[in-house]
């Protein structure tokens, strides 16, 4: 019997395009799926790749049909089916195997994991998988935590079905545990700030300057022509043009204006507070996805407090301007989280090569990652993406068009959560004295937590204890 190189566990949109582009790359691939009835289908579908594929009904004959060290990557629930996947699994396989949870899982669990079957010898993989089914199937970003043992094992594999920029694979290995994983949920809130902040712009072309959703979209369509580039910006350039076949009305106005989510970038907020940070453009993308799902609760407040939006045409070179400020904005905050979640887990994430797997095959792959692959290689002062020299300077001449475009839709009333934090944090950031000695005088006051003196070391009170 031939023996496959790599098993795929979970036949279902993510897991059976992964084992399509294995197969494509010449890799044998063991399929299995809990649902028995779809794996004849699966390969009945997969025409000429099917002689890469061996499937099995049952499990202990999935892992009997791999080569050793066995490599198992599964694509299933996270959280209690995993655990009880892996319970099941575990006893089937000898010291140094390899388990992969390519799902989107909470990196606590992967270390949790990680660190249980490592007593047995056996190595658990935690990886991020980004770019959907498209990805998956013809090239995704994959983001690598585990073992080096189980790394030498994968590379090779992942190399060769990952997507590439300029020849480069977008995958790497990023640390022990949960690093893979981190970073990936990491991604995934960078993602809600910067379709949220995609959504704010066309709001404002949409309703502040009444442009029609199709002129809206070749405006998008001229920005992914320049520093705006990006997969976001691309789709949204495309899906903007689109008609309702059922209506003729562009697609999109016939769309729920409420937005679903899958929880990953709720993850990511609790893991900046739980790190001492703040991502308060992820935190407010979060909040308008959940606020978007209370539609009749918006529109019973439009009956009462009135929904009256007014006319507001900065024009599209102001909001291009403003909407490249809050991106470079969003992102630094993200890899402010990888630097504190480093610190924390002594991971030692390498930030320009992060940057650099994001370029191709992910969802907020861009031309702006290649900036910020230089800024970090360059050695961004402080750690700090908005300190690099050429990262600042496009700040300096954006954020002018991020404050006009700010100010005039608060005045006519329209919603720009995400824009008015990045700027709300760009300036914070960028005084050197602010306001918290007066929050630190009302927590003495109130409960004696004392204060640090500009001029005296130490702790002290103020007078009001005298």
């Amino acid at each position: 019997m031939t023996m496959a190189r790599i098993g795929v566990y979970g036949l279902g949109t993510m897991g059976s395009a992964l084992a399509l582009n294995l197969a494509e790359n010449g890799i044998s691939v063991a399929v299995s799926n809990r649902e028995t009835d779809w794996i004849a289908d699966f390969i009945a579908e997969a025409g000429p790749l099917a002689a890469q594929l061996h499937p099995h009904d049952r499990l202990e004959d999935f892992v009997a049909g791999l080569a050793l060290p066995r490599v198992i990557l599964f694509m299933i629930p996270s959280g209690a089916p995993m655990d009880a996947m892996i319970e099941t699994v575990a006893s089937m396989l000898a010291p140094g195997d390899t388990i992969i949870d390519a799902g989107n899982a909470d990196f606590h669990d992967t270390r949790r994991r990680a660190a249980a079957l490592a007593g047995r010898d056996l190595h658990f993989v935690g990886m991020g998988v980004s770019g959907g089914e498209a990805g998956a199937r013809h090239g995704p970003s994959m983001m690598v935590g585990g073992s080096k043992h189980s790394w030498k094992q994968l590379r090779p594999i992942l190399d060769a079905i990952a997507a590439r920029h300029e020849g480069d694979p977008c995958v790497d290995h990023l640390g022990p545990d949960g690093a893979g994983h981190f970073v990936k949920t990491v991604h995934n809130g960078i993602e809600y700030a910067d379709m949220q902040a995609i959504a704010e712009i066309y709001g404002l072309m949409r309703h502040g300057a009444a442009l029609p959703p199709a002129e809206i979209g070749g405006i998008f369509a001229e920005w992914d022509r320049g520093p705006l580039q990006s997969y976001l910006t691309g789709i949204t350039a495309e899906m903007l043009q689109y008609a309702d076949p059922h209506t003729g009305h562009p697609v999109v106005d016939v769309i729920l204006d409420s937005a679903g989510q899958k929880g990953t970038g709720r993850w990511t907020v609790v893991e900046a507070v739980r790190l001492g940070q703040s991502a308060n453009t992820i935190e407010a993308a979060v909040g308008a996805r959940s606020w978007s799902s209370e539609k009749h609760v918006r529109m019973a407040a439009e009956a009462v407090l009135g929904g009256t939006r007014g006319v507001f045409d900065p024009g599209p070179t102001a909001l291009g301007e403003a909407l490249l400020a809050a991106r470079i904005l969003a992102h630094s905050q993200g890899f402010r989280i990888l630097a504190a979640a480093s610190q924390e887990y002594d991971w030692t994430l390498d930030f320009a090569r992060i940057a650099e797997i994001w370029r191709a095959g992910c969802i907020i792959r861009s031309a702006l990652l290649d900036d910020i692959a230089r800024a970090f290689r360059g050695g961004a002062p402080e750690g700090q993406l908005i300190l690099a020299p050429d990262v600042a300077e496009t700040l300096a001449r954006a954020v002018l068009a991020l404050r006009e475009v700010v100010a005039g839709a608060v005045v006519a009333g329209h919603a720009v959560p995400v824009l008015s934090a990045a700027l709300a944090w760009y300036d914070t950031m960028r005084q050197g004295f602010g306001t918290a000695n007066v929050i630190q005088a009302q927590r003495d006051t109130f409960g004696r937590h004392g204060f640090e003196r500009l001029d005296t070391p130490g702790r002290h009170h103020g007078p009001w204890w005298d």
